[in-house]
């Protein structure tokens, strides 16, 4: 059986943490160490517009020697983003997530930001998937039904 996004989606908090173009850069940080994220979608009016990480700090503001409290995260959000559906499989995204160097992934559902998944949460996805199959031919090797 393929995992989808959707069944990482179901093991998770269903809530999605955003910021928006015209927020602070620190204010926008401050959400994500807040709440233990290393990235946050970024809306306009309900719609995905962008995506602000950790690296986008680092390497936009940071190193840049730029101003965390005066930038808007407008002007080091990375766009276009790389997304997926909730049917999308989880050996997509993890083609996806490694051919462009990227460890989040917002997902939508039509227009709709219905969750974002973490290579985190796909490693511990195939863990799981990993340790059921173990467990599957332990049991057929075994003889039991």
């Amino acid at each position: 059986m393929t995992t989808r996004v959707a069944d990482v989606l179901r093991a998770k908090s269903s809530v999605v943490w955003t910021t928006t173009p015209e927020s602070i850069v620190f204010e926008a940080i401050a959400v994500m160490a807040d709440h233990g994220i290393g990235a946050l979608p970024v809306t306009e009016s309900g719609r995905l517009v962008g995506m602000l990480s950790e690296r986008d700090y680092t390497r936009k503001i940071a190193l840049r020697d730029r101003s965390s409290k005066v930038t808007q995260v407008a002007e080091i959000m990375t766009w276009p983003v790389i997304t997926v559906t909730p049917s999308t499989s989880v050996d997509e995204c993890m083609r996806r997530m490694s051919s462009h160097g990227i460890r989040h992934l917002p997902v939508i559902d039509g227009e709709e930001l219905v969750g974002i998944i973490s290579s985190k949460d796909l490693m511990r996805c195939i863990i799981n998937d990993q340790d059921q199959l173990i467990h599957q031919l332990e049991n057929y090797i075994a003889g039991v039904a």
